[in-house]
């Protein structure tokens, strides 16, 4: 049939379904214990969205389903590729995934802290950061003590790591 003959208002657009949390080609996605059960939980409240869709208009249902369904599938994927990382089994005394470290960026006194976790479970504002974050990597490894070279967009920095602890 020709495009023609088609009204404007029968045609429907592909939703746009947000991406998760990217991870570099190749990464395995770590997750922490309690990020997998956040995930679980997500998916649990996404099905339960899905099964109680109220909308009575049939073409705002397709897509609001459509959108489930799409944010369903990218879940699925990251759950299925999730590999947990329990931080009670990392070395204590070694920056690893799921460390709480507290660290000064030089020349500034002020006292730095974060928790590095997987992608999905990152959260800035909760001072949570992905274990592929470029302040992660850099500090990854380090000791209570240890001065590593971080680069800030133009700057070279001095990370001092002050503390290490796990959950």
């Amino acid at each position: 049939m020709s495009r023609g003959f088609v009204k404007e208002g029968d045609q429907e657009e592909t939703p746009i379904i947000p991406p998760r949390a990217a991870l570099p080609a190749g990464a395995i996605n770590y997750v922490t214990p309690k990020g997998m059960e956040l995930l679980l939980e997500e998916r649990e409240q996404l099905e339960n969205e899905r099964a109680n869709l109220n909308t009575t208009h049939e073409q705002q249902r397709r897509i609001e389903l459509a959108v489930l369904n799409g944010k369903l599938d990218l879940l699925n994927e990251r759950i299925a590729s999730a590999r947990i990382l329990d931080p009670k089994f990392q070395p204590k005394e070694e920056v690893r995934f799921g460390a709480k470290v507290s660290y000064k960026i030089s020349p500034s006194p002020t006292l730095q802290n974060f928790q590095i976790v997987g992608a999905d479970e990152a959260d800035v504002a909760k001072r949570k950061i992905a274990f592929v974050a470029p302040i992660a990597v850099a500090l990854t490894g380090s000791k209570v003590g240890d001065v590593v070279d971080f680069t800030m967009g133009e700057d070279q920095r001095k990370l001092q790591v002050i503390e290490i602890e796990y959950d």
